[in-house]
């Protein structure tokens, strides 16, 4: 029985454990840069479901008063949720609908080409569009983070750019049952559904063209094989489980030979 004790204590010391590597960020070397730099730095396209904030300027204001969307102010602006009343969410056709213009398509177009089309719009009804400033923008990036980590739901930052250190910093960081190497990227293009894999433990995760991720990502964290056996994410915590089963064990052979 003493030699079942030990070696039963000594298999569960190298197997159900949470190591501290399993547990540490970004280990090794800064990687070189690649060509991962310009993915990174290319402009994002726009999809459906994104929310878009539009603002039209002019030094006359009653001029753009008619092409604004009258919801627009700064309160609204505090947060996703009111932009999702005020912005313009693009439609399962791509479309976003703007007063006296209509409906205007922006699937897979970037910020800018958004803005000029606007542009070109507006010239159709004023005489001197280039008195007229147009601002278009991303109404914050959301996303979904699940799994193993701190406080998973639905986040929505007000940031031009969301890296994968921000999204799980934002949902509560890793548990320390979530399994850093294997984190799931989830995420829906115009060419269908893909997932990617990052490992948050290794320093090359900075040079990932998935770094940063996009508008209605889903993250997902998978948990370590300790979890689902239940030992503990400790040594003194292994120790006890396996302690507690013995006793279970050992006092029921002392019964059995007693009967």
């Amino acid at each position: 029985m003493k030699k079942l004790f030990l070696y039963m204590l000594f298999l569960s010391c190298l197997s159900s454990c949470v190591t501290t590597k399993q547990m540490t960020y970004f280990q090794g070397e800064p990687v070189k840069k690649s060509d991962i730099y310009k993915l990174n730095n290319e402009p994002y396209r726009l999809q459906i479901n994104d929310v878009l904030y539009i603002d039209i300027k002019a030094a006359n204001p009653e001029i753009v008063l008619l092409f604004k969307n009258q919801t627009v102010n700064t309160t609204t602006l505090n947060g996703g949720e009111g932009l999702y009343f005020s912005g313009y969410t693009i439609d399962r056709h791509g479309n976003i609908r703007i007063p006296y213009i209509g409906d205007l398509n922006v699937l897979g177009y970037t910020e800018n080409e958004v803005r000029a089309k606007i542009e070109i719009e507006l010239s159709k009804f004023l005489k001197n569009p280039n008195l007229v400033f147009v601002t278009v923008k991303l109404a914050g990036i959301r996303f979904v983070v699940t799994g193993e980590v701190g406080s998973p739901g639905t986040i929505n930052l007000t940031q031009n750019q969301v890296s994968i250190i921000d999204a799980i910093a934002n949902a509560g960081e890793i548990t320390p049952l979530g399994n850093r190497e294997n984190v799931a990227l989830i995420r829906k293009t115009l060419d269908g559904v893909k997932k990617y894999k990052l490992d948050l433990t290794n320093m090359a995760v900075f040079e990932s063209e998935n770094f940063y991720i996009q508008p209605n990502d889903i993250i997902y964290v998978a948990p370590l094989k300790q979890k689902s056996w239940g030992t503990g994410t400790t040594g003194l915590q292994t120790f006890s489980t396996i302690l507690t089963v013995l006793s279970f064990v050992i006092s029921s052979v002392l019964l059995v030979k007693n009967l």
